[in-house]
This record gives C-alpha cells, sequence and structure tokens, in this order.
C-alpha cells in the first residue's frame, strides 16, 4: 500500500477519525470530573554512611552501603512506621476514616492495620541518585492530607530507627552480662584453685607470673653476668682529711704570703707528712676491698647454685602453677573483654543519634499529580486519532473499494493506459422553442445532444 492509497482511506473514513476523537476526548473530559485529583508531598532524609559511628568507631564499608540503603528503604514502608504515624496523626479515631472502614467490609483486620495498609499502598520511597539521601513521597486526596502524613511517615522512621538501636543495644548488653557473670565465676573457680595449689606447694606466683625462687635465680645470674658485685669505696682516712684542709690554707696563704715565709715553708713541711700518712691509708683499704670482692664472688656462685637446685626440684608444681596462673589471665581477659563490651553498648543505649538526620519539613503541594490534565487530554486526542485510523483501515479490509488507479494495478495485472476524469452533468431542460435547429448531413442523422 502507498502513501496515497493509505490517504485517499483515510480520507474516504475522516467522520469515522473525527468520532472516535471526539469520543474520547469527551470521555478524558469525564473521567477528569470522576475521578478525584491525587497530591503527593516529598521530604528526604540523609544517611550518615561516610561519618564514623560516635559509640563504636564504625564506618560502613562502600560495599554495604547499597544493601544498608535497600534495607531503610523497606524499614519505611513497614507497618511499624506507617502504624507509628496513623498513631501520631490520631487517624484511627478519625470518623471519616472509620468510615470507610465501615464500608471496606474488611473485619478480618483492625482499623489500625487497614490504615497502616493504606499509607503503605501509597508510600514510595526513593533514592536521589549519586548522593545518600532518600525521598520519602506520599499521595492522598488532599494537600494537606499529603504534607502530614509524609512528615508524620519521616519522624515514625528517625524514631523508630532510634528506638531500634536502643532495643538492640540493649538486649545485646543484656547478653553480654550474663556471659560476664559466667566468666567471672570461672575466674573465681580459676583464681581459688590456683591459690590452694600454692598454698599446697608453697610457691607463690609474682606479679610477673614467676615464682619467688625462679626470681631469685634471674636475678642472681644477672648479678653473675655483669660481673663481681659493686663494693662499698672505702672510709676516707682522717690524714686524707687534714691533707685536703691544709692545701686549702696553703692556697689561700700563697695570695698574701710569700714562698720563703716561715709560715709557708712550715705548712708545706707539715703537708709532706701528712702525704705520706694517707697514701699509707689508702693502701691499706685497697687490699680490704679486694679481699672483700673475692669473698663476695664465692659467696654468689653459692646463692646461684643453691637457687638452681631449688628451681630443679620444684620444676613440676612451678610447671602447674604456671598452667594455672595461665588459665587465671585467660579467664581474666574474657571477663574485662565482656565488661568493656556493656559499657560500650550501654552508651549506644543512651545514644540520641540514628546515623539519619532530617532535611527539613515536606512542601504543600500546589497542584495535583494526578490527573495531569495537559497529559490526559493530549493522550486522549492521541489515541482517539489511532483509533480512528486502526477502525478506517479495518473498514476498508472488509469493504474494499477502488479509490485510484493504484487499486486497479494491485487487483489486475494488466498495464493501465490512460485515465478519463469524470465530471459531473449538468441536465438542461429542452424545449421547443429554445431547442437549436439540427443540421443536415447528407446520408445520416447526428442526434440532438442538450
Amino acid at each position: 500500500m502507498s502513501i496515497f492509497q493509505f490517504l485517499r482511506i483515510l480520507w474516504a473514513h475522516r467522520w469515522l477519525t473525527v468520532a472516535t476523537t471526539a469520543a474520547t476526548i469527551v470521555g478524558a473530559f469525564i473521567a477528569l470530573l470522576i475521578v478525584p485529583p491525587s497530591y503527593e508531598a516529598k521530604t528526604r532524609v540523609m544517611l550518615n554512611l561516610l561519618r564514623p559511628d560516635p559509640v563504636t568507631g564504625e564506618v560502613i564499608a562502600n560495599a554495604n552501603s547499597r544493601t544498608y540503603m535497600a534495607t531503610q528503604m523497606e524499614l519505611i514502608k513497614d507497618f511499624g512506621v506507617a502504624g507509628q504515624a496513623v498513631d501520631n496523626l490520631g487517624w484511627a479515631a478519625n470518623p471519616q476514616f472509620m468510615q470507610e472502614y465501615q464500608n471496606a467490609h474488611n473485619n478480618d483486620v483492625d482499623i489500625r492495620k487497614w490504615l497502616s495498609q493504606k499509607v503503605i499502598a501509597h508510600t514510595d520511597v526513593s533514592a536521589v541518585m549519586g548522593t545518600n539521601i532518600l525521598e520519602i513521597s506520599y499521595r492522598a486526596t488532599s494537600a494537606a492530607e499529603a504534607k502530614a502524613m509524609a512528615d508524620q511517615l519521616r519522624n515514625a522512621y528517625l524514631d523508630s530507627a532510634l528506638q531500634s538501636r536502643r532495643r538492640e543495644a540493649t538486649k545485646t548488653a543484656d547478653w553480654y552480662a550474663q556471659q560476664a557473670a559466667q566468666e567471672q565465676a570461672a575466674l573465681n573457680a580459676a583464681d581459688a584453685a590456683k591459690t590452694a595449689f600454692e598454698k599446697e606447694s608453697g610457691i607463690v606466683m609474682q606479679a610477673d607470673n614467676t615464682d619467688v625462687d625462679t626470681a631469685r635465680l634471674r636475678a642472681l645470674a644477672g648479678q653473675g653476668a655483669v660481673g663481681a658485685p659493686m663494693i662499698a669505696a672505702p672510709a676516707v682516712s682522717a690524714a686524707a682529711v687534714e691533707l685536703a684542709t691544709l692545701d686549702s690554707q696553703i692556697s689561700q696563704a700563697s695570695q698574701s704570703l710569700g714562698p720563703n715565709h716561715p709560715q709557708m715553708i712550715a705548712m708545706k713541711a707539715r703537708r709532706a707528712v701528712l702525704a705520706q700518712a694517707a697514701s699509707r691509708d689508702a693502701a691499706a683499704a685497697s687490699r680490704a676491698a679486694a679481699g672483700a670482692a673475692g669473698a663476695g664472688a664465692g659467696a654468689l656462685d653459692a646463692a646461684v647454685r643453691s637457687a638452681q637446685a631449688k628451681v630443679i626440684a620444684k620444676r613440676d608444681k612451678i610447671e602447674r602453677l604456671n598452667q594455672l596462673q595461665a588459665e587465671v589471665n585467660l579467664r581474666r581477659a574474657e571477663y574485662e573483654k565482656s565488661m568493656g563490651r556493656i559499657a560500650e553498648l550501654r552508651k549506644e543505649a543512651a545514644i540520641a543519634d540514628t546515623g539519619i538526620s532530617a532535611m527539613g519539613d515536606a512542601v504543600m503541594p500546589q497542584h495535583p499529580k494526578f490527573p495531569n490534565k495537559p497529559l490526559i487530554l493530549g493522550g486522549a486526542i492521541g489515541f482517539g486519532f489511532a483509533l480512528g485510523i486502526g477502525l478506517s483501515l479495518l473498514v476498508e479490509l472488509f469493504a474494499r473499494r477502488v479509490r485510484g488507479p493504484e487499486d486497479l494495478q494491485l487487483i489486475f495485472d494488466v498495464p493501465l493506459l490512460a485515465i478519463v476524469a469524470t465530471r459531473p452533468t449538468r441536465q438542461v431542460e429542452v424545449t421547443a422553442s429554445s431547442r437549436p435547429a439540427a443540421p443536415r448531413w447528407p446520408g445520416r442523422r447526428r442526434p440532438v445532444q442538450a
């Protein structure tokens, strides 16, 4: 079918197309009058995914951010959030909604759940592309109702998130408290077993997890590695003290007396005698110190051998005591870890931060989102025109007619030689007076044409 054939068919059935278009326009106007308007209010919340948690310091990884946002979107449309929003607005006691509930004949659920289902059906949550922002939309028959419910859904979601976090933190803290009580009992039992073994064996474990004999052996071995024990310096002799005093007097007198002064000569002679006495005392002190050092080294060796014998004799008991001490340390570490976790969870249960920030109240919608009159009317015109074209082609298919030379060529497989144009004929009343005289032709007569 060529474009000319198509246009001829449309022109032949033009009134059918006009009728269908007019019908769809009338139907659109009726729908606009019957269908109640639907207003949509929007509000937003921001998920603080990049900010560390104020209590735990944790940050949600990028790989889990999509899952976290999808979970929050579903939580906003949960019965708990919708039910709390219904309670905040007092819809369950509203006479209008009570009448709608009675007309719905839905007695298998209570009015609160029925209203929550209605709220969920009219709620839409979407993520703003490329951000951590969630947009909450609610549709209602009035702009005020849409705005009020959008704000209450946001507030109910924030309250639900906070209460859920506190509830989970409290529940986990209670569980850790039970575990801590059991760990404390185990710690007390392990400590009692260690204490009983210490009393039985006579070995006392020190703060650094070593017994007294082992600690003494390590100390003695350390002294032997460094060298002989330090010996106290010998006491200064009286001659040495007097010599130091005399040197001071000579130094002061030399400033006012000459070297040949009788007093200076006497003081220098006295100094020579004291220097000899000090030298003898120093030599005697050195010999005494050397003797004491030899005696100390022998005593150190004897002490080391004695400590080694004690440690070797109690090796099995010390090993058992070390095992008991290790168990005590393990139980104490578990108990301290649980107590630290309990303290952290108690803080989280008392926190007022949900990691979600509200971004302002919803704006009162000025125009209904549905029905969109320009869109509906434009769609009705387009649909009516398309329907008219389709019906025209369908009618032409069942009642095929020749409307041009192309149709003849399609029907008869013969060449088309010429097209005779038809003109409307005009009937002329012929009378005797007005009829012209027919010309005379020899041999035949010509018909008279009006």
